[in-house]
């Protein structure tokens, strides 16, 4: 009858018709591209938060370098000098737009103390993970070094600097890859490692 509803038909001309299999196979297609999409922007930001984190240690062993090392002790809290050092790393963190898990309210370091060696760790900020981030500032670390002489080269023993940046990063593909193996588990947090060397001036 022309008047009459056909609603119970188009489920049916659906089913034979091109639109189904596309529906379908856009279906399953759907959760292979939302891994693809979501674990390139995942492991892009990783990388780029580890160029961001070379810089400021690069940053942090470079002013250290130039600075004094009269103010050094063994198995003493953080001179002066290597205060300013986590403060230059931490307004790096800031300036870049990095969470310094309340680096910025450290003001004692912890654990290791001996050998001109000091290590900051900061838990706060919504910082994820268990270790936090971790900043450790080494003044007297010896790094050979070969001059040019004449006619045989010279050994020589650079006293440096070293700055090292252990830094939390929260993985999101984790959430992602359930859609393809809702039993997978992957780990949620990962510490990104990085350091910078420069010689001492003085």
């Amino acid at each position: 009858m022309p008047g009459r509803c056909q609603i119970g038909r188009v489920p049916r001309r659906l089913i034979h018709g091109d639109e189904a299999s596309q529906l379908l196979e856009f279906a399953i297609a759907l959760p292979l591209l939302v891994v693809l999409v979501v674990g390139i922007f995942d492991f892009g930001a990783a990388f780029n938060l580890k160029q961001e984190l070379n810089n400021a240690a690069r940053e942090g062993a470079r002013f250290a370098s130039s600075e004094p090392t009269n103010d050094m002790c063994t198995g003493c809290l953080a001179p002066a000098s290597v205060d300013a050092v986590r403060f230059l790393v931490d307004s790096y963190l800031q300036a870049s737009r990095i969470n310094d898990c309340g680096l910025s309210g450290v003001a004692l370091p912890t654990g290791s103390t001996s050998s001109w060696s000091w290590r900051y760790t900061a838990m706060g900020g919504g910082c994820p993970g268990t270790q936090g981030l971790v900043l450790t500032i080494s003044r007297s670390m010896a790094v050979p070094a070969t001059g040019y002489g004449n006619p045989n080269p010279i050994n020589v023993t650079l006293v440096s600097t070293q700055v090292q940046i252990s830094y939390p990063y929260q993985w999101r593909f984790n959430r992602a890859i359930t859609l393809l193996a809702p039993g997978a588990n992957y780990a949620g947090v990962s510490q990104i490692n990085t350091d910078a060397w420069a010689a001492n001036m003085n």
